[in-house]
């Protein structure tokens, strides 16, 4: 059955456990193990709290989804390394990492798993097009759903007490990528394009709302897909117009090769990218034509956070490779799910859920607080070009 509180179980001295016989493992434990398991244990034994990570693992965008899980991960370690009491209990945590395909079908049956495996949270999931439909299960199971990265408003909007998200919401970026086009670039003539997902349709939506707030004209909307990897047709119907500014919505899989493409056929007008696009492998994909584009990042860039890096270090040590973009957010994540198991003085889902509201703590991305939506009360959105391939911070607008 599903139950609404984190699935404890506890681990007996090894010696117990070579000589045990039948002894349930992980997996087995009847349907009626709660958390009240780990009240009736002896204080020797530690008690395993399962917190869930939903992301890309397999396909164009696995890089972020295994960035935000390293963060995760890393999280998960070091609290584990420090030591973990609640309610008189040791407490181990679990880490259980799933890969979600970026796809809302896929997201879903993960979902499900989360609440079979009675999870006490999840940190999850990337893609807002997946985080939508995988909250109604969190919520009707009751269980705190953290996304370190879905930027679609319409996240947080459906009236669900469970989701919480540590960036800032396309409502914020799109805006921000607009008043750079048409009072920093001067842009009188703008194209959009997007690739047809909620993330990317989403945040080319508020980027038009804002432009035609400012009295710029769009002069092509067009639309293309996740998957793709020609995109001739579309730019040959832009360059016609002659864009002062084209506006990209999707992630750094297509918005390399769309940015590449680009030059190739002469365009010269500057392209402007989302959270989505703003990595480093965009260099890669984009090639020397990378130094057309502007992106943008939903939080504060690794080199502004305060304790950023404290947290470069140990996760290239960790990891041996470097931060891509969110896996800061994830882990401050985790620990936003401990604080709130901390002030609750309870493993048990609900309880972590009704202490949520009430968070006031401050990581590696800065001070995260949330709002009755779950939105963070305090966020700020960095404006990237890129030097040699790489990203360079070119502005912080505080929201």
């Amino acid at each position: 059955m599903r139950v609404k509180f984190a699935y404890a179980v506890s681990i007996v001295a090894a010696v117990a456990m070579l000589t045990a016989c039948g002894k349930k493992q992980d997996g087995e434990a009847g349907a009626g193990a709660s958390a009240a398991t780990a009240a009736a244990a002896p204080a020797s034994e530690v008690t395993i709290v399962k917190i869930g990570h939903a992301a890309p693992l397999t396909g164009s965008i696995a890089h972020l989804g295994k960035d935000n899980e390293n963060g995760a991960r890393l999280a998960v370690e070091e609290i584990n390394a420090q030591g973990l009491t609640i309610d008189g209990h040791k407490i181990q945590l679990e880490l259980d990492a799933q890969d979600d395909a970026a796809d809302p079908k896929t997201g879903t049956a993960v979902a499900e798993k989360f609440v079979d495996d009675h999870v006490v949270a999840v940190v999850g999931h990337l893609n807002s097009g997946v985080s939508i439909p995988a909250s109604k299960i969190y919520s009707d199971a009751g269980i705190v759903q953290i996304s370190p990265s879905s930027t679609n408003p319409g996240y947080t909007q459906q009236g669900f007490k469970t989701t919480y998200r540590v960036v800032a919401t396309d409502a914020q970026q799109g805006p921000a990528l607009a008043n750079y086009a048409t009072k920093v670039l001067g842009a009188k003539r703008i194209a959009i394009v997007d690739d047809s997902t909620v993330y990317g349709k989403g945040l080319a939506d508020e980027f038009a709302k804002a432009v035609q707030a400012s009295g710029a004209k769009i002069v092509a909307r067009e639309a293309t897909n996740d998957r793709a990897t020609e995109f001739q047709a579309v730019l040959r119907k832009i360059k016609s117009v002659q864009p002062d500014v084209i506006m990209f919505g999707g992630m750094d899989a297509t918005g390399g090769p769309f940015t590449k493409q680009a030059a190739a056929l002469g365009i010269r007008a500057k392209i402007l990218g989302g959270d989505g696009v703003c990595t480093d492998k965009v260099g890669e994909l984009a090639g020397t034509a990378v130094q057309n584009l502007v992106c943008s990042e939903a939080g504060l860039a690794l080199s502004k956070m305060d304790k950023g890096a404290d947290f470069e270090k140990k996760y290239v040590d960790r990891f041996h490779t470097p931060v891509q973009i969110y896996a800061p957010f994830t882990y401050d994540a985790v620990y936003v799910i401990v604080d709130a198991m901390k002030r609750a003085n309870s493993i048990e889902a609900p309880k972590v859920l009704a202490a949520m509201p009430s968070t006031d703590y401050n990581g590696v991305i800065g001070h995260i607080a949330f709002d009755d939506k779950g939105d963070l009360k305090e966020s700020a959105i960095t404006l990237y070009d890129f030097k040699d391939g790489k990203k360079a911070v070119l502005d912080v607008v505080k929201m």
